[in-house]
């Protein structure tokens, strides 16, 4: 059997991405940032959020962020996805410079591959902190389907409810609105999920 056969016969995986940036006109650059993800092998953009601002993680002294999560179903293995999602990156201007939680002109994360649990020394799914952010918890609970159980974490639900606080202060930006139009944010104890809200294109 050939490659091009293998691939044709390899099942799609459904694999959540989280996106941010807040440098260099951080809505551009998750904007342009999706419309790359389109264009990756094997793969297919099948559901986005709405896009997000919210308040930096770590040090206070740096931008707000824009942030979003994508669905892609892709037939790429883990470590070849991982390094399309860094040659983006890298396009857009991202150094990695060892700091944590610092300002970045794009940042993709692989947040889930399926059900899959990986330990690897370059990736670790599920993304080991996405439980507790609230900024990559509500733009996947307007996505993913009712009840999503995130493999050692817990449901997608109880993990979101437990960041409600955080969540409050997320703004979600209209789709497509010049500047920072608000459309509203997740607001009340409820966390209602936004399914309205996802674009397809973003």
């Amino acid at each position: 059997m050939t490659k091009s056969s293998r691939d044709a016969l390899a099942p799609c995986v459904p694999v959540y991405l989280g996106l941010g940036a807040n440098l260099s006109d951080p809505r551009r650059q998750v904007e342009q940032a999706l419309l790359q993800l389109q264009t990756l092998p094997r793969s297919e953009v099948t559901a986005v959020s709405s896009l997000y601002r919210t308040l930096p993680v770590g040090p206070a002294d740096q931008p707000d962020f824009i942030n979003a999560v994508v669905q892609l179903d892709t037939q790429l293995e883990p470590l070849v996805l991982l390094a399309a999602l860094q040659q983006i990156e890298c396009q857009h201007g991202r150094i990695r410079n060892g700091q944590r939680w610092g300002p970045r002109t794009l940042d993709l994360d692989i947040l889930l591959i399926g059900e899959q649990v990986l330990a690897l020394p370059q990736l670790c799914v599920p993304h080991p902190q996405m439980h507790c952010r609230a900024f990559v918890l509500g733009p996947l609970a307007e996505i993913a389907p009712p009840g999503l159980e995130i493999p050692g974490q817990g449901r997608l639900d109880d993990l979101l409810a437990a960041v409600a606080d955080e969540a409050d202060t997320m703004v979600r930006l209209c789709a497509g609105a010049p500047g920072d139009a608000v459309v509203g944010a997740f607001g009340g104890a409820a966390l209602p999920r936004l399914r309205g809200a996802a674009t397809g294109q973003r």
